[in-house]
């Protein structure tokens, strides 16, 4: 490009976000500029936020609720209308964010397109396959198959991290977000508008994850977590000194311990905590240590694929051993395989117990007070897992049975969320004009913003807005911008003096505007400029000769010329007569100044044919007839006639 100016015109622009939740985590946003939750406000569940903006709608991920079963899981996807999505974008793989995708894809009228990263995609297809195995629910209330996942799998593009996309003008890009492999946080761009959305992410660096990156681009939205509200974390070495501690002393008083985890995630965490503790005590070699998962060895063999999203740490390790090859741990497919004698720690999933592996342990061990269960994960309301953490007296089993809970319980959270100081500080680095905050129950979250309010109150310099919308209220928020029109190529070959008039072709491309001269759309564009060529045929008898004496009279440009070796005249040097039985016909490339031209030698041509005087060779008034052929194209005029001069005026608009 040799060179660019810019002009603008400012606007007003507004963004309308949703959020809509059944009982779970989800929003959504519509217009004009709009977040709208149709999940996960003021609560954790069920992840589904719609974007409206510019005509333009985009969800941010699509999760059920671990709580619930069938369609109540589902976000409140009944309030949109599936076809008018243009973007879907997934953060990572915990089912709520994602466990609604199959059904969303398959079931519903969508046709817009789906991105998450390569690691999730991977995960992403594992992870719901074991959910459908695994829900405790007739076929009849599934809200998808596993064929139906296997065919969505086919409709997920996958990106890089700070790979730049573009989809109906909508760009988009994302960052690394720590909380599990793969997890990222988009920044959306539309019409110079910024969102950022972090989906789950922490801050913290631990054995495997890197630490969610801080963007060096400011947003003007921040969608942000608020899992934690105002808690602050224990330090990581306390947090895993606790956790070791305990396991270890369930074991020493004979007893199993149950740590229930997602088959992916936090359980790749703990278990290169466990094997490293496991191999600095030779005293706990004889006690065996299961990986309890159907998924567990395809789990392990997609984080061993993908060590290079993972930390500095695990990437130099890796060079010299696969830090997920385990020593002192093996994997358990199902309780066929488990000979339950004698003290064992066992990790299974899922980690809210609501199903699986991981329920199965609990109800066959509960009653023992030798055992233990260890909480290492955040639990939403309505599960098994976060109901024992009130210590009841009994539980009820899939069955219906009831069962004295005598084993103990200890909630060690490992869970990769962001807590009070972490959020507050990611918040402070950007700057933000508005915070939306998501992911959290209500009175976490309420917590969270009147902390975050406080902060900002007196503040001259930065004045940050904060919302926390139920489900399915909408967001809606108002932006100046400015439109900005490129003049590129040749037009902006030379820098225009002050007021000059540039005159070029305006190309808008979704919500991009460039001026360009006619000869450069091609080099710039996929368009091309067409040419439109006009013919008309007129009946003329007279002699062609005497054609030409009558132009000549009106114009001095008349050129004899033969085309297809017929008489023909060149006038106005863009306007060709040529004689034909019968007639003469125009041709002309269509243009306002040659259609002028054009209509001015069909006035002459028909004078010429209806006038019999001209005919037998009298000549006319030069004069009348101008004043004729100008009455014919420009029609009401005012003409003085002195000398040789003809004054001619009218009025125009």
């Amino acid at each position: 490009m040799p060179g660019s100016t810019h002009y603008s015109n400012r606007r007003y622009c507004s963004l309308v976000l949703i959020c809509s939740f059944k009982a779970s985590l989800s929003q959504i946003a519509s217009p004009p500029s709009t977040p709208d939750g149709l999940g996960a406000g003021q609560e954790v569940g069920r992840s589904c936020i719609i974007l409206e903006f510019k005509g333009r709608k985009i969800m941010l991920d699509c999760g059920i609720h671990p709580g619930l079963e069938g369609m109540d899981a589902l976000p409140y996807i009944d309030l949109i209308d599936p076809a008018e999505i243009d973007l879907l974008l997934i953060s990572h793989f915990h089912l709520d964010h994602c466990g609604a995708l199959p059904w969303f894809l398959q079931k519903t009228s969508f046709k817009g397109r789906t991105f998450m990263t390569h690691a999730t995609k991977a995960i992403y297809r594992w992870l719901l396959s074991d959910y459908v195995k695994v829900s405790n629910i007739s076929a009849d209330d599934m809200l998808y198959t596993e064929t139906d996942l296997e065919e969505s799998m086919d409709k997920i593009e996958t990106i890089n991290f700070h790979e730049v996309k573009e989809v109906a003008g909508i760009k988009f890009w994302c960052y690394h977000a720590g909380h599990v492999l793969g997890a990222a946080m988009f920044m959306i761009e539309i019409a110079g508008v910024k969102l950022l959305y972090t989906g789950d992410f922490s801050r913290q660096e631990d054995r495997h994850l890197m630490a969610a990156e801080i963007p060096n681009i400011k947003p003007d939205i921040l969608i942000i977590e608020s899992t934690y509200g105002t808690h602050i974390h224990e330090k990581r070495e306390e947090r895993e000194a606790r956790f070791c501690n305990t396991v270890h002393d369930i074991v020493n008083r004979g007893g199993r311990g149950l740590i229930p985890v997602f088959a992916l995630g936090r359980a790749q965490e703990l278990l290169l905590i466990l094997d490293e503790y496991w191999q600095n005590h030779p005293e706990l070699h004889d006690i065996p240590i299961y990986y309890a998962s159907s998924l567990a060895k395809k789990c392990m063999a997609v984080y061993q694929t993908y060590v290079n999203a993972m930390n500095d740490k695990i990437r130099k390790q890796i060079n010299i051993n696969n830090p997920f090859v385990f020593k002192h741990i093996s994997n358990l497919k199902s309780m066929d395989h488990f000979d339950d004698i004698g003290p064992s720690v066992v990790m299974a999933s899922p980690g809210m117990m609501q199903s699986g592996l991981s329920r199965e342990l609990f109800e066959s061990w509960c009653t023992d007070k030798r055992n233990g269960v260890i909480i290492a994960g955040y639990c939403v309301e309505g599960t098994l897992a976060k109901h024992i953490m009130s210590e009841p007296e009994e539980i009820t089993t899939m069955s219906g049975q009831k069962l004295p809970l005598k084993m103990s319980v200890d909630y060690i959270s490992f869970s990769a969320h962001t807590d009070y100081q972490q959020t507050s500080e990611f918040i402070r680095a950007l700057k933000p004009p508005h915070v939306i905050l998501v992911h959290g129950e209500q009175n976490e979250m309420a917590r969270l913003k009147a902390a975050l309010i406080r902060e900002y109150e007196d503040n001259d310099e930065v004045h940050i807005e904060v919302h926390n919308p139920r489900n399915t209220e909408a967001v809606t928020l108002n932006f100046r911008g400015e439109k900005l029109a490129k003049v590129m190529g040749f037009l902006a070959d030379k820098k225009p003096e002050q007021g000059q008039r540039v005159s070029g072709i305006l190309v808008k491309r979704n919500f991009n505007y460039h001026i360009l001269s006619p000869c450069d759309l091609s080099n710039y564009t996929d368009l091309a400029m067409s040419t439109v060529t006009q013919t008309q045929a007129i009946p003329y008898s007279g002699p062609f000769n005497l054609l030409y004496y009558q132009l000549q009279k009106l114009t001095g440009d008349v050129e004899e010329i033969e085309i297809q070796q017929k008489p023909a005249l060149k006038v106005f040097k863009n306007i060709t007569v040529i004689q034909e039985p019968g007639m003469v016909v125009l041709e002309w490339v269509a243009n306002p100044a040659n259609d002028m031209y054009a209509d001015t030698v069909t006035t002459v041509i028909l004078e010429v044919q209806s006038n019999p005087k001209i005919q037998k060779g009298i000549t006319f008034n030069l004069c009348v007839f101008n004043c004729s052929i100008l009455l014919s194209i420009c029609g009401e005029l005012e003409m003085v006639e002195a000398g040789n001069l003809l004054h001619v005026a009218g009025d125009y608009e």
